[in-house]
């Protein structure tokens, strides 16, 4: 009985041993499976690493170039906004300066109503007010002296000049194209010169235009309306012009405007 189980004994360890030994083989076998599925997995993870690291990379230049393009709109937009302002302000200027025109013209037109409209025109030309004023009003033929009858017609132009102190006016002389035979005068163009000069000295000495707003110029025969080959287009040439405008330094001041500019 003894040796029974003594044999009984030897069976079951050799049965555990064999059982045991089985058991490892497989964990052995299982082992180099899961070491190369985990050889797999981290050659697997080493290029999912890399593809992210390529995706933050990318993610991180569009994310600099989406700060730059939109402080570039945002520029953009504050730009577009300041035009916008500019440009509302100028036409709100420009309608200002209409209006200044219109009312000037009407309150030029009602003080020389009782003038031929052949001697004295009124009008607006590219957004300034020209007075027109035949020679045969102002002065004598070849003459810079202005006719007595004609000063009344210069201190009512005066009288609407000063009630838009900040308009300034120039006097342009104009004649035909005929030689002028007069010893006091090199040629046309010194007479239309001294002739703007006379009214300029009239309507600032004895109507009371301030000097600065003034300006004489002499055209001669440069700039004429009507051709010369008629005895009518040059009576139309022969004239003196008095041109109201704004103020030049306003011009260079809004060309120098960080708008205008842009």
């Amino acid at each position: 009985m003894k040796q029974l189980h003594i044999l009984i004994l030897i069976v079951v360890i050799a049965i555990a041993t064999s059982c045991k030994r089985k058991t490892r083989g497989q964990l052995e076998k299982e082992l180099a499976i899961k070491t190369e599925q985990a050889d797999l997995y981290k050659d697997q993870l080493d290029n999912l690493q890399g593809t992210n690291a390529s995706l933050l990379d990318r993610m991180s230049e569009l994310s600099i170039v989406s700060k730059t393009g939109a402080e570039n709109i945002s520029k953009s937009l504050e730009n577009i906004s300041q035009q916008y302002s500019f440009i509302e302000n100028l036409s709100t200027k420009i309608q200002t300066k209409d209006s200044i025109n219109l009312a000037l013209v009407m309150n030029l037109k009602r003080s020389l109503n009782n003038i031929n409209d052949e001697d004295v025109k009124v009008e607006v030309r590219g957004g300034i007010v020209n007075i027109s004023i035949s020679d045969k009003l102002l002065f004598n033929s070849a003459s810079a002296t202005i006719n007595s009858s004609a000063e009344s017609v210069l201190e009512k132009i005066a009288s609407v000049i000063n009630d838009h102190y900040e308009l300034d006016v120039m006097v342009e002389g104009h004649t035909d194209n005929v030689p002028i035979s007069n010893s006091k005068y090199k040629d046309n163009w010194d007479l239309s010169v001294n002739r703007a000069t006379a009214v300029v000295r009239i309507l600032a000495s004895k109507y009371g235009v301030t000097p600065e707003r003034l300006v004489a110029a002499g055209r001669g025969d440069n700039m004429p309306k009507e051709s010369n080959d008629t005895a009518t287009g040059r009576s139309a040439n022969r004239r003196t012009e008095i041109i109201i405008a704004p103020k030049l330094d306003q011009f260079f001041q809004l060309l120098e405007s960080p708008e205008f500019k842009g």
